[in-house]
């Protein structure tokens, strides 16, 4: 079967790699046949050749991992060891391996879940990342009448814009630099801040903080602070992007004198999370039509991943299908 190997930096190979069978299920396994596929902005890392952590990444160049590192998938099931997936089912989620990139995927069962049939391989793949920013709001405090601040404005952080508008905030503000004026208003954003965090910082007005910021930008360090330093008295920040570092220095004094709260996590529950994203687009019909704005196909995926190394104002979420 086909696979995708990072054999260098932001180098991938085609490769033939020995079929997976139902015998190599491991328990409440499923093995799906590759659909679609969904570039994170944490794949990102590995592509340009950073050593990550998982227990395979040993290769010398990359990672040189079979498959990896896509782990936002669709696929149809092959064959199942989980009572709540069946052979036929389509099921939208984590390629728990971090191997989605491959023609058939061993996934755990837990971690995926069906879809609305209406819903294009393309477009359906985007339920992944909504779950996970549906999780994060449900750890924050409800945002009905709250000004929520944003920052970075991808894939993650325009979700984040669109479902804090969703939920009632009373204004939500985007800060980036890439121009997102044309998809600002479509995506619930009420204050377009074409800067970095620090420059929107150093020129906020105490009366003008929000009363929770996301960090939606991660791979760095600087940002979370920024967030903290924007957060109003009381306020709450939520850490989301993916942490390269395994410390983060912050204000400890800004976090105390201003009686702040700092979250992040993981997302748990994902099945449910799957599930909920799924009625979210489904009340939300126009949300990932708009969302994924460029779909590539399982021979095109240098290029899609090329695309979405660099920054482009016209491109939000990328697909790869077969």
């Amino acid at each position: 079967m086909w696979s995708y190997r990072l054999v260098a930096p932001y180098t991938f190979e085609r490769v033939d790699i020995p079929e997976k069978t139902p015998e190599s299920l491991g328990d409440r396994q499923v093995l799906v046949r590759f659909l679609a596929a969904g570039v994170c902005g944490s794949d990102l890392p590995g592509f340009r050749g950073a050593k990550g952590r998982l227990p395979g990444d040993t290769g010398t160049s990359a990672a040189e991992m079979d498959g990896f590192p896509i782990h936002e998938i669709v696929g149809e099931v092959v064959a199942s060891r989980h009572r709540s997936h069946g052979t036929g089912d389509r099921v939208v989620g984590w390629a728990s391996g971090f191997d989605g990139m491959m023609e058939y995927v061993a996934a755990d069962g837990d971690g995926l879940a069906p879809y609305d049939q209406a819903l294009a391989p393309e477009h359906a793949v985007a339920l992944q990342p909504l779950a996970c920013v549906l999780y994060a709001l449900e750890q924050l405090p409800k945002l009905k009448g709250r000004h929520v601040a944003v920052i970075g404005q991808g894939s993650i952080g325009l979700l984040f814009s669109y479902a804090a508008k969703a939920s009632g905030a009373r204004r939500v503000t985007g800060v980036d630099p890439i121009d997102r004026d044309a998809v600002a208003t479509e995506f619930g954003v009420d204050t377009v801040v074409r800067a970095t965090s620090d420059r929107w910082v150093s020129h906020l007005q105490p009366h003008d903080k929000p009363d929770i910021v996301i960090e939606a930008v991660g791979h760095q360090v600087a940002t979370l602070g920024h967030a903290i330093e924007a957060a109003a008295l009381g306020g709450t920040v939520f850490y989301f992007g993916v942490a390269d570092d395994d410390s983060y220095p912050i204000s400890m004094r800004t976090m105390l004198r201003n009686n702040l709260t700092l979250k992040s996590g993981v997302t748990l529950d994902r099945r449910r999370m799957l599930c909920a994203a799924n009625e979210f687009a489904r009340d939300h019909p126009d949300l990932l039509p708009a969302y994924v704005t460029h779909t590539f196909g399982v021979d095109q995926v240098q290029d899609a991943f090329e695309l979405a190394a660099r920054p482009a104002r016209e491109r939000i979420k990328i697909a790869i299908v077969s």
